[in-house]
């Protein structure tokens, strides 16, 4: 199965007058936030104008421009730090967000975002509606123009950017918000406006043999206050050091930062504990090791010379969901082994990776379940082998057109069910 858990966000309050030109920087652990009004003209120069641009760089994604929740993956030029994570691919989606996990599952609205505005839009009702991107070396411009919301047409057309620097910074633009954002309804799809990261623990089920339930930790949060969001706004998103800058024992342990950094030596590798490489530092046993905060370990090599490491795959996975927010509070970092709780989202996930590793010294398999398995596998070669021959003696049969017209190359990248009241996305292939 697959779940995912909040385990701390961060809120921005309201401490100033709607009509304030700035607002004072806000502090979130990773990041801190500052809001611009129309007043000011710096917010003018942190919008781009797209024409001005190198029209050979400009994008202009045509299947992301007429169709609704999809999303599509785009190349980075550049490192991109993303919560102290160097990101190369990211996924923008029709539905105001760009989503910067690795694990891509139907859910892409929950976790691991970079929202300037997250809701219900839906490109293919108007001919106007473009999702255009932008990439010149050292940052990434998407833009989200003249969209509409698919459930409130008649409100009118929604404009806005997010713009990704190799420096780590972000920023959202908005040219044109017709209505007040927190007036806008989540009922077919969340409205948010912030950041969000998470991590992926794969955890053994004893009682199911080769089977793995993941859980997705979402270990922070950025949530900007939707009513400062108006036309020609702007915020600007600014990261703060984190542990994984640091690249030698000594400087970890003494840095001063918002973060307890530890050093893993096992690893090689400074942490706190919550970041996107949680399933190493766990399997690797680093929290035990970290307590003394010591960095006279001289050599490791003959103790930790082997290290397993079970990584997530979303090859051939079916994904269903039953909610979309959900928050668990706790001081306790997760480990190994799962805790259940009403709060979490459960999107039950199936991965079929057989591993040795998971195996138990003295279980076998039964004979007879393996004899059946290798009778059942030859029964459906020999049918693929006759329906073959048969599709190619027979070519205007029935069966030969239903798979012509279902050939692969006519596939999406990966398409999954839409879930009732919940958004589905279906992944499409760049331009």
């Amino acid at each position: 199965s697959f779940t995912r858990v909040l385990i701390g966000s961060a809120h921005i309050p309201s401490k100033l007058s709607p009509r304030s030109l700035i607002q004072k920087p806000s502090y979130h652990n990773y990041y801190t936030s500052k809001t611009y009004s129309p007043s000011i003209a710096l917010t003018k120069d942190l919008w781009v104008n797209f024409e001005q641009m190198e029209k050979d760089k400009v994008k202009i994604h045509g299947i992301l421009s007429n169709t609704h929740r999809q999303a599509a993956r785009v190349n980075l030029s550049f490192d991109f730090p993303f919560y102290g994570h160097f990101l190369r691919e990211i996924t923008v989606a029709t539905g105001g967000f760009i989503y910067t996990g690795d694990v891509l599952h139907r859910m892409l609205t929950a976790t691991q975002y970079i929202a300037p505005l997250m809701a219900n839009f839906d490109p293919s009702v108007s001919r106007n509606s473009t999702v255009i991107y932008f990439d010149n070396g050292t940052a990434l411009v998407v833009q989200w123009d003249h969209v509409h919301l698919q459930d409130n047409y008649n409100l009118g057309s929604f404009t806005f950017q997010a713009t990704l620097h190799d420096t780590g910074r972000i920023v959202f633009a908005y040219k044109e918000i017709p209505v007040e954002v927190s007036q806008i309804s989540s009922v077919n799809h969340p409205v948010k406006v912030g950041l969000s990261d998470a991590f992926v623990v794969v955890h053994k089920i004893q009682q199911i043999p080769n089977v793995r339930r993941r859980t997705i930790y979402e270990y922070h949060r950025v949530e900007l206050t939707k009513t400062r969001i108006t036309n020609s706004t702007a915020v600007e998103i600014t990261p703060l050091p984190t542990c994984l800058q640091f690249t030698s024992c000594g400087p970890c342990i003494s840095s001063q930062i918002n973060f307890n950094c530890s050093w893993c030596h096992r690893l090689n590798r400074c942490s706190s504990g919550f970041d996107r490489h949680r399933q190493d530092w766990v399997d690797n046993s680093c929290p035990d090791e970290t307590k003394d905060k010591m960095c006279d370990i001289m050599d490791t090599t003959n103790r930790y010379a082997t290290t397993i490491v079970t990584r997530a795959t979303p090859r051939g996975e079916e994904v269903t969901a039953t909610g979309d927010t959900a928050t668990l509070a706790t001081s306790q970092p997760p480990t190994s082994i799962p805790t259940d709780d009403d709060t979490k989202i459960a999107l039950h996930l199936r991965d079929n990776q057989g591993s040795a590793v998971d195996r138990v010294p003295g279980e076998h398999p039964l004979h007879t379940g393996l004899i059946l398995g290798i009778l059942l596998v030859m029964l459906v070669m020999i049918a693929g082998v006759l329906i073959t021959i048969y599709i190619y003696h027979h070519p205007t049969s029935a069966a030969s057109l239903f798979l012509l017209e279902r050939r692969p190359n006519r596939w999406p990248a990966m398409k999954f069910r839409r879930g009732s009241g919940h958004p589905a996305y279906a992944e499409v292939e760049p331009c």
